[in-house]
Parts: C-alpha cells; sequence; structure tokens
C-alpha cells in the first residue's frame, strides 16, 4: 500500500515536471516567433524606404497577411509586431531570459509596454541612457517570480521612478483618454467599455458588488449554515469556495430563491413559491448598472462621483502629501499610484483613515490606534494588499485572515503568524485536507511566506515594499 501511494506521488511530480518543461519550452518557441516578427518589420522598414509614399500601405498589407495567416485579430497582431521591435531593439537581457524560456510571452508583453515611458524619457533625455539596462535587470528578475498581473503592477511603479515623471503628470496626461465606447458582441449583446481613472472604477466596481449581494441575499430567506471565514462588511463563507456552483465567481453568492416549509428539506411542501432568481452575481451587477445609469440624473442634490463613493477603495498616503506639504504620489492598494489631490480630497470626505507608520525598507510596522486587535488587522491589509498565495491578486477584503501555523496546534495570533488567503488558497491547507493534496505554508520573519506543495516544490510569496530604491 505505501508502494502504491509512493509510486503516485512519483507520477504527480513527473507530471508537473513535464508540464514545466513544456512551458518552458513554448516560451522559447514564442521567443523565436517575436524574432522573427522583428525580422519582418526590418524588411517592412526597407520596403517602406524603397517606396516611401506607401509607407502607411505597405504596413496595413504585412498586418493583414499576418492576422489572415495566424487567424488573429489585426489589433493582436499590430501589438505582437510592436512588442517584438522593442523587444529586438530596446531589451536585451528581457529577450536573453525570453530565449531561455525563464520568462514567459505573457511577462514579455507587460515588460515592454511598462517600458514606454522610459524609453520615451531616455529618447527624450530626461533620463540617463543607463535607466534602460536597470529596468531590464529588475524586470527580469521580478517576471522570474511573478505572475504576468503582478509583474506588471511592479514595473509600472519601477518605470515611473526610473523616468522621472511624477504620478502627477502622469495621471493629468491621461486623464485626458477617459472615454465611454460600444462594440457589438453578437446575438443580441454588446460590450459597453469605459475609461476612467482607477479609484473611481474600483469603487464602482465594489458597490455593484455589495448592491448584488443585498438582491441575491433578499431573495433567500435562509441562514447561511456555517460561520463567516471574516467578519468584516461583506463576509465570505466557506460554500464560496464551490468551484462547480454556475453562480460562483471571486464575489461568490449563495441562495436559491425557493422557500418551504422545512429549511432542511429542500424538496419538502412549498408555502410560498417564487420563480428562482438564478442570475449569477455578475448578471445581478450588470442589471444594477443599467438601473443606475438609466433610472437617475445628476445633480447639485446628489453630488458629483467623489461625493457618493460607497465602494471601498485602501489608499495609503504619507502625512506629509496629506497635510499638503509635498506631492507624493499616495498608494490605491493592490492598483497603484493614486494622484495626491485625489488622496486629499477622499481623506476630506472620509473619516476611516489610519496613520501608518513605516521602516526603513517600506514595510509598514505599526498603527496608532490603541484597539488591540484592530492595529494587526489594518497591518496585515496594508502589508498584504491582496491574497497571499503566489500570483493570486484577489484583494485583501475579500480575503480572510489565516494562522500560517495553525492556531489549533499552538500557533500564535501576532503579526508574524498571519496572512491574507482567499477562500479558495486557504481551503487547500486547512487540517481536513489529506496529507496527499494538503498545502503548507512557513511565515518569514520578513512576511516572506514560503510554500510547500504537496510534490515538494516550494514557492515563495514576499510582501510588496512601500518604498522603492533605485
Amino acid at each position: 500500500m505505501t508502494f502504491a501511494t509512493d509510486n503516485g506521488l512519483e507520477q504527480r511530480r513527473e507530471l508537473l515536471d513535464s508540464w514545466v518543461e513544456k512551458r518552458r519550452q513554448i516560451a522559447c518557441l514564442e521567443a523565436e516567433a517575436s524574432d522573427l516578427l522583428a525580422e519582418r518589420m526590418r524588411l517592412a522598414g526597407t520596403d517602406s524606404d524603397d517606396s516611401p509614399f506607401h509607407r502607411d500601405a505597405i504596413h496595413r498589407s504585412m498586418v493583414a497577411e499576418y492576422s489572415a495567416a495566424g487567424r488573429m485579430t489585426q489589433g493582436s497582431v499590430e501589438y505582437a509586431f510592436t512588442d517584438a521591435v522593442f523587444l529586438d531593439a530596446s531589451h536585451p537581457r528581457v529577450r536573453e531570459a525570453f530565449r531561455r524560456g525563464a520568462i514567459s510571452g505573457a511577462h514579455v508583453r507587460e515588460i515592454v509596454r511598462a517600458a514606454g515611458v522610459v524609453r520615451e524619457a531616455v529618447n527624450n533625455g530626461r533620463a540617463d541612457a543607463d535607466v534602460l539596462p536597470l529596468y531590464d535587470t529588475v524586470a527580469v528578475i521580478v517576471a522570474e517570480r511573478e505572475t504576468a498581473a503582478r509583474t506588471r503592477v511592479h514595473l509600472r511603479e519601477l518605470a515611473a521612478v526610473l523616468s522621472g515623471s511624477t504620478t502627477t503628470e502622469r495621471h493629468a496626461r491621461a486623464a485626458s483618454e477617459r472615454t465611454v465606447t460600444v462594440r457589438p458582441a453578437g446575438d443580441g449583446l454588446s460590450v459597453l467599455t469605459v475609461v476612467l481613472p482607477e479609484h473611481l472604477a474600483t469603487a464602482i466596481l465594489d458597490r455593484l458588488t455589495q448592491l448584488a449581494h443585498a438582491v441575491i441575499r433578499g431573495r433567500d430567506d435562509r441562514e447561511p449554515a456555517l460561520e463567516p471565514f471574516d467578519d468584516g462588511e461583506d463576509p465570505i463563507y466557506p460554500e464560496d469556495i464551490a468551484h462547480d456552483d454556475p453562480s460562483r465567481d471571486d464575489y461568490a453568492i449563495f441562495g436559491d430563491g425557493t422557500f418551504t416549509t422545512d429549511p432542511t428539506c429542500p424538496t419538502g411542501p412549498a408555502v410560498e413559491h417564487i420563480p428562482a432568481d438564478t442570475r449569477t452575481i455578475d448578471q445581478v451587477r450588470a442589471d444594477l448598472l443599467i438601473d443606475l445609469l438609466l433610472a437617475s440624473d445628476p445633480s447639485a442634490a446628489n453630488g458629483a462621483g467623489l461625493d457618493n463613493i460607497q465602494g471601498r477603495i485602501h489608499v495609503t498616503r504619507a502625512a506629509t502629501t496629506l497635510a499638503g506639504c509635498d506631492d507624493r504620489s499616495a498608494q490605491l492598494d493592490g492598483h497603484g499610484p493614486l494622484h495626491p489631490d485625489i488622496a486629499r480630497d477622499l481623506a476630506g470626505r472620509n473619516g476611516g483613515w489610519s496613520r501608518l507608520f513605516l521602516d526603513p525598507t517600506g514595510l509598514v510596522v505599526e498603527t496608532d490606534t490603541y484597539r488591540p486587535t484592530e492595529p494587526m488587522r489594518r497591518f496585515l491589509r496594508a502589508r498584504d494588499q491582496h491574497c497571499r498565495f503566489p500570483g493570486c491578486r484577489m484583494p485583501v477584503h475579500r480575503c480572510q485572515i489565516d494562522h500560517t501555523f495553525d492556531h489549533a496546534k499552538g500557533g500564535r495570533t501576532n503579526i508574524h503568524n498571519l496572512g491574507h488567503l482567499c477562500a479558495t488558497h486557504h481551503g487547500i491547507k486547512h487540517p481536513d485536507v489529506g496529507d496527499d493534496h494538503r498545502w503548507t505554508a512557513h511565515q518569514l520573519p520578513d512576511g516572506t511566506i514560503d510554500w510547500l506543495s504537496p510534490l515538494g516544490r516550494t514557492y515563495r510569496d514576499s510582501p510588496r515594499r512601500r518604498v522603492m530604491f533605485v
């Protein structure tokens, strides 16, 4: 019996190793494909030099041909050509890592696009030429450790620092790009795209989520059978972890809209039967957005967007910035820099702020509130920003605080043994999970968490720093 178990474990390890190797090989092939696109762009440049009056037609013809051959949209092909050119011309360290398969094509896209402001600063003489190699070096280190999504957040901040552009300048430039567009999606549907400041978009989604929860819970008179994982304004319940539930998404829901004489017997005789509202939370959010936009008018009585923010966003900013002594950017936690004027405006409209003190490495180490448990929660929210499983970006207000070393086994309730985990990643380290499938975690003094997989692999997740040294 032991032999069979060991054999099964070894097979799972071999499958994982083979999958990782295939992913590496895919990255190598993607790098070769990128090189081919860069070479094709060089030929197109030669053709354009020979026929300068037909430059645009030559480029459009090339893109159309690759789009047809690859069965890709022309927009995707345009991006692929642009990324390939910049990768070939300006990012030798990234290109070398890509060719080795150390980073994926998704990582390369984020690296090249985030570097745009650095390249622009170098070309305009606002930054020294050596900042681009520095950016490449850091980018490869980050990409080898993080997902593409986390890499994007890291490198946008790094690029802003290296380019010498302030958050105020970048946000002022970007504000002119806000827009609303619509395009058909087929079968009677359309895609409404809204480009607007990030803190407003985050607040809008959170408010829609809160309203959707109210609608969904209003259709179900049952009390949840289990205690929530956390006790915040919008608690998460253990059943939220069920991935096969048709209504589950990152903001999970419960309820079926049917009322019976015996809540424990779903098939019992119905006293009142309301047609089941089977909408998922995404569908409810969409319906609420329609109602809010088409049934309300902006007015002096209703106030502006900032006056009506009821969604929850987490902002960290220096006291000197709040006082107007400087214009250092604040942080919209989990997203990126926030314009200092917006941070000051929000601070004046909301009384729920707490002072946080930083150590020289940029980690939040203290808060000035006196309550014995809330300071720890505020510290952890500021430190973690999202679920602490490698690669997961579920924001902290959708996570529960977990004892890294189980409390039932003597784990202490202190900041060095606590971290935010989403319902999914909390579940995989739960004691009820069998040894063959349970993950274990070990937290280091600096908040870094080392995860040990059932197959014996170790993955590291380090907390984000609030201070950047370059």
